[in-house]
Formats: structure tokens, sequence, C-alpha cells
């Protein structure tokens, strides 16, 4: 139904097509082991997952820096486990987790085929509010960065999803026009919403459970894109 005219797609990164709950995980699972963290890796995981989907918020709204989502995340969810972690081990976690993070590589539930499918059609993008240091790596590790023609990330266009600027700045990267642009992500303020507020068709890929919405088309997996593109 979107296929007239798009000629560019425009893909959030984490929890769209790079599977950031299990890598997620598996790093906790790993820098736990070496700190020796003696929490029950469920236990921990139940609480820090919508705290951390809490503190993308505030931080994709201004209300918090970097460095404070990285600690608060943590020294929050171990507060609520009543488990006693030192600001130390918490700051030595923090950068461990971003220097692990990129090493697992796993994608969402059939991300090639959907890129396989697409790439011989259309151009293909990123928008992503994650970290520089870190998407680039995901990319990479997980062989999917040669899809991707621009990679436009939160830090360089110095703006978050859903501000208008960086995605006006990754349409002027990609050399074309809302017209002509699908954008297709995970988060519906972020990802969905925003697009739709320059322009933009979208699809809302529902890996979250939400709520059905009329802003615009909902998937559950990626393969129903097939159905629109």
């Amino acid at each position: 139904m979107f296929s007239h005219g798009i000629t560019d797609v425009f893909f959030d990164l984490d929890h769209t097509l790079w599977d950031f709950e299990k890598n997620s995980a598996l790093t906790f699972q790993k820098i736990f082991e070496e700190h020796q963290i003696g929490v029950d890796l469920d236990d921990f995981l139940t609480i820090y997952s919508p705290i951390n989907l809490e503190f993308w918020k505030l931080y994709r709204e201004n209300r918090i820096s970097k460095p404070q989502l990285r600690y608060r995340r943590l020294k929050l969810t171990f507060d609520q486990l009543g488990t006693q972690v030192s600001d130390v081990t918490i700051d030595a976690l923090a950068h461990d987790y971003i220097a692990h993070l990129s090493s697992f590589t796993h994608l969402m539930p059939n991300t090639m085929e959907i890129l396989g499918y697409l790439a011989p059609k259309y151009r293909l993008h990123i928008i992503t509010n994650g970290f520089q240091e870190v998407q680039e790596k995901k990319l990479k590790g997980s062989k999917i960065r040669d899809y991707f023609n621009q990679i436009v990330n939160s830090e360089t266009a110095g703006v978050k999803k859903p501000h208008p600027y960086i995605f006006e700045l990754a349409l002027t990267k990609a050399k074309t026009s809302p017209r002509n642009s699908m954008m297709i992500g995970d988060n519906l303020a972020a990802d969905i919403q925003g697009a739709k507020a320059v322009g933009m068709e979208a699809i809302h890929f529902n890996c979250n459970g939400e709520s059905a919405h009329k802003v615009a088309p909902m998937i559950n997996n990626l393969i129903e894109i097939k159905g629109f593109l």
C-alpha cells in the first residue's frame, strides 16, 4: 500500500533490527561474572528492562545526560533488588556494558530475509538514538552494515528522535524527500510520530506489545513488511 513513490527506507536499529534485549542480557551475564555480582540475572532483568526504557525516554527528552543514563539505570535496579553495589563498581559495570554490548550479534527474527528482500528495490538507511561509539560496531558485528547507505545517529545530529532535525538530516544525506521515504521502528513516539511529523510514511514494528493505534500500520514480525513494500 506504500510502494508507490517510496525510494528510501529508514530503519531504527535497537529493538527493530538488532535484538537489544537478547544481546543486553548476554552482556550483563558476562560482566556480572567478571565483577562477581551475586544477583540472579532473570530477577535483575525483570526490574532493569522497564527502568532502562524509562531512562531512555528521559534521555530522549534531554532530561538526563548520557553519564546519568548509564549510572542511574543500574543504581536504581540494584536498589530495588536490595543489593548493595558500590558506586565504583556501578561505574565499572556501566563502562564494561558499553564496551561489550556490541560484541553480541543477535538480530530480530527475519532481519536478514527482509533486508535481502528490500535491498534490490530500495535504498536503505539507519536513524538511531543509540550511542555513536557502539552503533557502527553493532552493524558490522551482525553483518548488516553493507545493506545501509546512510547511518545517522543522535550524537552526530545533535538531537534525538523524534526531533524533526534528525529526520531532516537523514533525508538530506540520503538525497531524498519525505514523500518518497518510509521509517520503520519500534518506538511510537520517537520513530513513528517523529517520522510522520516531517511527512514520511511509517510502519510501527510492535515488538513491545503496545496497544493498537491509527498513527501508522503495525506489524508484529519484520517479514510482514513484504505486505507493504
